[in-house]
């Protein structure tokens, strides 16, 4: 009788421990198991770029998960970023990066990038402008933010697939340049897509990215380049100007101009412009003195008699070296009729 007692005893026991140990293991599958597709229609590295990763260093100092700067403190997304309000307005696609439920939509905030402290207080509380909130389940939640105004199309307690289109890329709410910020969180938490869930703070930790496809970590890239006939601004930059692949020779000045991400102190650059009969019209080389997150450099000079801008092909080459290697190669040739 005893035994017997003893033996139901133990089962009982063993049957109440099932859930507690069953649970575990189905959270930590939920936390693995979980992936995502890109939230943008384009092709990085092309016609989009990632401009910011989250900070992964909870002082107010900033690290990316590759241990660079190309963040800024307590950014809690991932930053997919198109060359300029053209694309803007042609429309480039956000993108459900995995199927679930639409929870919260807005809309109706306009695009205006953000560019001074009245500019972020014009958009306190409204920081994240046209934007989605999709439920996963088993914990996940992805948001999106800056949408175009006027864009959005997913609508709440609707079903969506991976990959279905949510709205269109803009600079809505806090954003100074035209792109979508993906949050990802974890039972409430914000998740670093390209570490995993519950992994720890700083950049050196073990690594379980989200992505369906792997991702290339590039702290430093080109946004855009081209020519002007007169000095560019960033702002006329990411508006899309100076895109013209044709210039009048009676313009008076010939500029190449180059937009780079994740630039650091002490990076080399080194433009040449060069005349349609092979000669040097202008020449620069430089170490940056400071780190950047955007960058706009330019060489140039004004026309003049002894140095017109004659008809014909002109060429822009830009260089971007650190420690020897070369990051950034471009060449570029504008008409001059």
């Amino acid at each position: 009788m005893k035994k017997s007692f003893l033996v139901t005893a133990l089962l009982v026991f063993f049957l109440a421990l099932l859930p507690a140990c069953f649970g575990k293991e189905n959270t930590s599958n939920a936390a693995t198991a979980f992936k995502l597709k890109l939230p943008i229609d384009c092709t990085l590295g092309q016609n989009c770029f990632i401009m910011h990763y989250v900070d992964r260093d909870p002082s107010p100092a900033e690290v990316d998960f590759g241990c660079g700067r190309q963040t800024y403190n307590d950014h809690t997304g991932t930053d997919f970023a198109i060359p300029d309000e053209r694309a803007m307005a042609a429309g480039v696609a956000v993108k459900a990066a995995a199927a679930g439920k639409v929870l919260r939509v807005r809309d109706g905030v306009s695009d205006r990038r953000v560019a001074d402290e009245t500019d972020k207080a014009n958009v306190q509380g409204r920081e994240c402008g046209n934007g989605v909130v999709i439920d996963h389940g088993n914990g996940w939640q992805t948001q999106y933010c800056h949408l175009r105004n006027g864009s959005v199309v997913a609508k709440p307690d609707t079903a969506v697939a991976a990959g279905t289109v949510l709205g269109m890329v803009g600079e809505s709410g806090l954003a100074s340049f035209p792109h979508v910020h993906l949050t990802v969180r974890y039972q409430n938490k914000v998740v670093d897509p390209f570490v995993g869930a519950n992994a720890g703070t700083g950049c050196r930790v073990d690594r379980k990215p989200l992505w369906e496809q792997p991702l290339s970590y590039v702290p430093t890239g080109l946004v855009r380049s081209g020519f002007a006939t007169e000095a560019p601004t960033m702002n006329a930059i990411w508006e899309g100007r100076f895109s013209e692949t044709e210039l009048s020779h009676n313009s008076p000045a010939l500029i190449f101009w180059v937009q780079t991400y994740g630039v650091l102190q002490g990076d080399r650059q080194e433009f040449q412009l060069t005349a349609p009969d092979g000669k040097p019209f202008a020449v620069r080389k430089q170490d940056l003195a400071q780190p950047s997150r955007a960058w706009l450099s330019y060489v140039g000079k004004k026309a003049s008699a002894n140095q017109p801008l004659s008809p014909g092909v002109w060429r822009g080459e830009y260089r971007l070296i650190r420690n020897g290697k070369v990051l950034i190669d471009v060449k570029r040739e504008v008409r001059m009729r």
